[in-house]
This record gives C-alpha cells, structure tokens and sequence, in this order.
C-alpha cells in the first residue's frame, strides 16, 4: 500500500467522540464498547489460515505502511496478545461480507463464514488502530464487540481514465481507498472519445492512434474556444491490467471494465474509421481553434457527446468481439459494461445502410437499431459466460433480455428496469456523481452543479421503489468523470471526504443511518485521511 505523498492540512470542525461508540465508517450493525484495552505490538501473535491469508497480508501492509512494524504468523491460538482471524461455517450470518469483531481478554478475534468477512473485519479494526503523527510501536485498540454485514451486494466506484488517464500506481491506490471504505466493485471506464486506454494486440492502432489525443479543451464546457494543443494520453498494457486486476482481488475487488459503444466512440473510429457510417468524413470539431489536422477521422478534444457513432455493419461487430475476446481474457468478472449512453442517431438516420437494416430486421426506429446493437453484443457475451451491464439509455427502443441497468439520467431508468424484472445499479446523477464540487463557488474547475456531502449521505437506492422492486436492485455506484481531473491529486479532492458518505450509502442500513452521528465519526475519518496524505476537500459544506 504505497502512500501518495502530498501535503493537507486539517481543517474540519473539532467534534468530541460519543462514549458510547467507536468512530467506524461505515457504520456497523452493532458495536458494543468494554472496559480496558488491547495493544498492538510488534510482539503480538497473529494467526490465520490459508483462507484468510489476504487480510492478513493487507493488514501487515498497513501496518508497515503507516507504523513501520508488522506482526508475525504464530499458531498459537491460546496464547496472550493475539489476533486470530477465523472462518466459521456455521457463522450466525452467512451474507457475503458479514463479520465479527470481538476485542476482549488481550485478544482480538475476526470470525465470518466467508473470506470476504475477514477482510471487512480487518477494515474496521484498522479504524480502531489510534492516529497520531508521533511514530509508536504501541499502539491501544479500545475493547469492543462489532457485529456488521453490508446492505447490499454491489457496491461500486467508477473511475473515468478516458478523459484523463491515470497512471497505474494511481488505480492501485484508488482500488485501496475503495477496500478501505468496504467497496467491493471497481468500474473502470477504459475507452472514450478523447481515448481508449486498453491494449488489444489484434488491433494495435486503438493504442497507437486511439490512445492519444493532439490538444485538450480549455475552460468549462460549454463555454470554450480553443485547446492547449499539448498531446496528451496512454494507456494500459495487457500485463499491467493483469497486474492491477490481481491487485484488486487481493482486496476482495472485482474490475469491471466498460468498452463503451455504440457511441462515445470516437477514439476507436479515429483509429479504424471502417467502424464508422460514413468513413471519409471529418471528424466534428464544434468550430473550436483546434489541435492538428481539422480533417479526417480525429481522437475528440472537447467533452461532450459526438454524431460519429458505430455504424451497425458485420465489420464493427466483428471488431466488437474481437476486442471483447481481449477483454475476457484479462477481466474475469461476470459483468462487461457495454456503455450504451449518449449515442445520437443522426449517422444512422442518414445513413443508407442503416435505414435498410432497420427495415430487414423490423424495427420500428433508430432507437430499435440501438436495441438491435446492444441485444447482439449481449447475446454473444452470454454466449461466453458473461453479462452485460449498460447505462439507462438501453431501455430505449427495448431492453436486451439479460441486462443489468446502470440508471444514471436520475432514478426513473432503475425502477422501470426493476419493474421489468431487470437487476439494477443505481448511480443518479444528483446523489452520486462526484464531478460535481462539494464547496458552492469552488474556484478549481468543476462540473456544473452542487453535491454536498449531505446529499450524498441521505441518499437511497431503493428510495423510489415499491418493495417488489426493491429485490432487483443489487447495489449502487458513485461516479468519478474525470472532464475536470488531470491528476490524481484532482481526482482525491472530489472523492474525500464524499467516499466516506457513499460507503454509508451502500453498507449501513438504513435503520442506523443519522448524519449528526456520521459528521462525529467523520472527524476521526477525516484525520485519518490526514494520516494517509490524502489531498482531499478542506472547506467542503455539512449543511
């Protein structure tokens, strides 16, 4: 767990601690606070099973980390000053994820029936560790019992690296800051407009040409004229996305990646311009000063949604699977998220090919070809094992059968999905989008719009939803675009403290949740987000 160095300054509120409770985000079922304490040490035991060998390894990690000790494997169970990380199979809860935690009689001992429990245990007990900036190799640990398991069985980030590419020890990190919050699902949105960040070897011009960019916007959308002309990109090698997704499994972490289409596909049509309906023509440039040549198939500057879309021809679903087959082989989760937003129909309307298909296949509009894509890709990743997973925009002209709905324009695209027996993943964008500043009048430059942390925390995912719906919705996810994000100092200032809020959202039941108590534990949160050199937002609004 490498930390990333740079400088923060504390700046929330001084809030005294309840006596009553631990300060742990997410907030656990139940904790019970006892008399007296354990200490952690050097000289402490530490005993684990081959099933539990993950959270042990993270758990030594952090402590090397951030106290510059770790503890040996013992197999000592009766002995004093002990962790013991422990699977139960007849544990009294066997949700994937549910744990105890028992610190008593200088022992500390994690059970679950699953291994994914552990881990969670070992997140809260990383909680208990104190925060202090004077290096010690004593460290307390109050005497609790914690008993805990999560809401929902999807609980997601998504990160953008097609707007912005970050670097490989940055996903690393982020994959971290998710395992520390108790997140169990990665989104990584790999290609875009202004670049597609995977290497596919069948098709080396999607990195070599798709990958890079000859100049970025300047200013806030829409209100812009020109680029900075510097070339910007990269990407990611077959061995580093292996390398990044065995990294996230260690942390009990799936990766699921996004190949976006039929729209949002500029990058990949820049580098094979066979995939669009009209191959000889200019790519948009929005009459801005722009960076390069002005004519031909270019990788997008600017944000925003483009009319050169996947054309629906056997050249392009051939490409599709071609790549789908490279992304299989590295992602092993049982989702691909397709994408499907934001794909205007004005190509397709115009194009001869495109009318005749619609009428061979029967289709009523262009919003039925867009059916017609998504249905065909989906049918050929069912054929391989897997499902897809696309934003809300699928539903339109009719959902492919075995999707799974990711409802982002709001919440109305997840209840009708719901009430058409679809699993769900809501991602609204007023509750969970994190573009947005977190502080009114942030003078760094943002997205439109204004999402406090209070928001975020009072939102629900099943919020809108009658209780037969409420079945079909498997978690949510929080949304990080990074239009307005160079660097991943950027990136952790529109997180943080906000990730502490969305972790709530998606462990604690709802029974437990109350801001006031939040903003008490947020204190300790928030100086331990100090403790790990987190650039994260100072001045940011609790009202």
């Amino acid at each position: 767990m490498k930390k990333i160095i740079l400088f923060c300054l504390f700046g929330f509120p001084f809030l005294m601690a309840s006596a009553q409770q631990v300060s742990i985000i997410p907030r656990p079922l139940s904790e019970n606070l006892l008399s007296g304490s354990f200490t952690l040490s050097p000289k402490t035991h530490f005993v684990f099973e081959k099933d539990t060998r993950l959270s042990a390894a993270f758990f030594n990690n952090y402590l090397d980390s951030f106290y510059h000790f770790s503890i040996k494997k013992s197999d000592n169970v009766k002995s004093g000053n002990t962790i013991v990380l422990k699977i139960v199979p007849n544990f009294s809860d066997t949700t994937i994820g549910a744990y105890s935690l028992n610190c008593e009689n200088n022992k500390i001992v994690i059970s679950s029936h699953n291994p994914e429990g552990i881990f969670y245990g070992i997140q809260t007990l990383i909680q208990l560790l104190p925060i202090s900036s004077i290096v010690t190799k004593t460290l307390p640990i109050q005497n609790v019992v914690v008993k805990d398991a999560p809401r929902f069985g999807y609980r997601g980030m998504m990160l953008d690296v097609g707007r912005h590419f970050m670097p490989v020890g940055f996903v690393k990190q982020f994959i971290d800051y998710m395992a520390l919050h108790k997140m169990n699902t990665f989104h990584w949105h790999l290609t875009e407009d202004q670049g597609w960040r995977i290497e596919i070897k069948k098709y080396p011009r999607l990195t070599e040409v798709g990958a890079w960019r000859d100049g970025t916007v300047t200013g806030k959308y829409p209100h812009w004229t020109e680029t900075d002309h510097i070339k910007t990109g990269g990407f990611y090698t077959q061995e580093q996305i292996k390398e990044v997704v065995k990294y996230a499994a260690a942390r009990y972490i799936t990766i699921i990646p996004e190949i976006d289409m039929p729209g949002h596909s500029s990058a990949a049509i820049a580098a094979y311009p066979e995939l669009s309906c009209f191959p000889d023509s200019s790519t948009n440039t929005s009459g801005l000063n722009w960076s390069g040549p002005t004519k031909g198939k270019l990788v997008q500057q600017t944000w925003g949604v483009f009319k050169d879309v996947y054309a629906p021809t056997p050249y392009t679903f051939h490409f599709i699977e071609n790549v789908l087959d490279e992304v299989m082989a590295l992602f092993p989760s049982k989702y691909i998220h397709i994408g499907g937003d934001e794909c205007p129909k004005t190509y397709w309307k115009e194009s001869a090919y495109c009318q005749k298909l619609i009428q061979e296949k029967g289709l009523k509009n262009e919003e039925g070809l867009q059916s017609y894509f998504i249905s065909t890709i989906e049918k050929y990743l069912n054929s391989k094992g897997r499902k897809i997973i696309g934003w809300d925009e699928i539903l339109e002209g009719g959902l492919a059968p075995n999707a799974t709905v990711q409802s982002w324009r709001g919440e109305q695209g997840g209840v009708k999905a719901a009430q058409l027996h679809h699993n769900v993943i809501m991602s609204p964008t007023g509750f969970l989008y994190l573009p947005h500043p977190q502080i009114l009048n942030d003078d760094s430059l943002t997205a439109g719009g204004y999402l406090p942390i209070k928001k975020v925390y009072n939102y629900d995912p099943v919020g809108k939803m009658d209780a037969a719906s409420q079945k079909y919705v498997i978690g949510a996810e929080s949304c990080l675009w990074t239009e307005y994000m160079k660097t991943p100092a950027k990136v952790e200032y529109m997180l943080f403290p906000r990730m502490a809020a969305v972790s709530e959202v998606l462990w604690t039941s709802p029974k437990l949740k109350d801001y006031s108590n939040f903003l008490i534990r947020l204190n300790d949160q928030i100086n331990r987000y100090k403790f790990w050199n987190i650039n994260y937002c100072k001045k940011f609004t609790v009202e």
